[in-house]
């Protein structure tokens, strides 16, 4: 079904009318950060959506326009000044900020591939700084646009906590992410900014399709949870619209796993 048909006629987890939200990592109507964006928008909140260059644009217009989004803009965290950017943008557009999703990852592919031992000081070093640093930057970028509070989300993996064949690097950084948002919901708690990693079971996302034997990952994931399926990037959004919202005012610093309950299990 379109992703447009679905934000139509499905009814609204939460209210988030009159909330602003940034959304980061929308890549196709299969990522994450767009079931995210169209539970968002389905709840009434104003959105914002980035895309990483050019050739990513269409692929992210051909859902930031279905939502709708109001703000549309240019973001690779790795060239200076675009992510300070675009907060300049959505504090002149907006004014404020009340929620963010952090849904960005990336790893040189020799070293996604390879061996955590093996992998390369520049390697690694990007992977953190892409994949975890960017969410620290973009809450001290959110923190004086959030000045009624808000919240921060970040998508993390299982893979942070327990080896998980073939994910090899994004372990550690999704681990390093994780603590991360721990930190920064201590820190910025006394201003009412919240924040959390969302931890979905294995999703076939563009995104994911770069880790080695990945089919093998899903079919073993829906074999092992006791719902007996995968997650949808649906199921994603919902959890986020709500711990956007007010009803989650006095939730902070989880890690929320969103996998059918494959986590329970050894």
């Amino acid at each position: 079904m379109h992703l447009g048909r679905r934000v139509a006629s499905e009814p609204p987890i939460v209210d988030l009318r009159g909330k602003r939200g940034l959304v980061l990592g929308i890549a196709n109507e299969h990522s994450i950060a767009s079931g995210c964006a169209a539970a968002f928008a389905r709840a009434g909140a104003k959105l914002a959506a980035t895309y990483v260059n050019a050739k990513a644009e269409p692929f992210v217009r051909s859902v930031t326009d279905t939502l709708p989004c109001d703000l549309v803009m240019p973001c690779d965290v790795r060239e200076p000044g675009q992510l300070e950017a675009v907060f300049e943008r959505v504090k002149a557009e907006w004014g404020g900020l009340d929620f963010l999703l952090h849904s960005i990852a990336y790893a040189p592919r020799e070293d996604l591939h390879g061996r955590v031992t093996d992998s390369s000081p520049a390697g690694f070093a990007l992977a953190m700084d892409v994949s975890c640093h960017s969410f620290v930057r973009m809450a001290h970028l959110a923190e004086p646009l959030m000045s009624e509070g808000g919240c921060l989300l970040a998508v993390s993996f299982y893979g942070s906590e327990r080896v998980v064949e073939n994910y090899n690097l994004m372990g550690p950084v999704k681990a390093a992410l994780e603590s991360a948002m721990r930190y920064v919901a201590a820190e910025l708690g006394p201003k009412g900014i919240r924040a959390h990693a969302i931890s979905p079971g294995p999703i076939r996302t563009r995104a994911a399709s770069g880790l080695d034997r990945f089919d093998e990952l899903l079919e073993k994931a829906a074999a092992r949870a006791p719902e007996g399926h995968l997650v949808e990037i649906g199921d994603v959004g919902n959890l986020a619209a709500f711990l956007v919202s007010d009803a989650a005012r006095r939730i902070t610093g989880t890690v929320i796993p969103v996998d059918g309950g494959e986590h329970i299990l050894a």
